[in-house]
């Protein structure tokens, strides 16, 4: 059974705002962390994977963004932040500890202190029909 639009649009809306009784995914409270692991997902992930290569950076300034279901998130890492190999990145609600929203392990390259990057995630709240 999928949820109905109305549902699922509640749900995406209560992410940001507060609503669902967790803390917001607002600007003052959204980070994306960035790592080095490449183990695989598991739902009952609560952290990123890497133990020592992984860095949490605040959201730009009028983010995150909500259109719909859809939650955009982004950062940007300045020269002296994250410098290893990205291998992993998730969006929490806290700079330390906090829930993760999402995690996804996809190789993105490697940040050198001669680069400023920024990451933008996009999650859809579906409906699953």
């Amino acid at each position: 059974m999928g949820l109905t639009n109305a549902a699922r649009d509640a749900i995406a809306t209560g992410i940001v705002t507060g609503t669902l009784g967790v803390t917001t995914y607002n600007n003052a409270n959204s980070y994306i962390s960035v790592g080095d692991s490449a183990t695989a997902y598991a739902n009952t992930q609560t952290e990123l994977q890497a133990v020592t290569n992984r860095f949490r950076k605040a959201m730009d300034a009028t983010y995150p963004q909500q259109a719909t279901n859809v939650l955009t998130f982004r950062s940007t890492f300045a020269v002296a932040d994250a410098n290893f190999a990205w291998q992993e990145w998730g969006v929490f609600n806290a700079s330390s500890s906090g829930t993760m929203l999402n995690r996804k392990v996809s190789s993105l390259g490697t940040k050198t202190s001669a680069q400023s990057w920024q990451l933008t995630v996009d999650v859809t709240i579906a409906n699953g029909d």
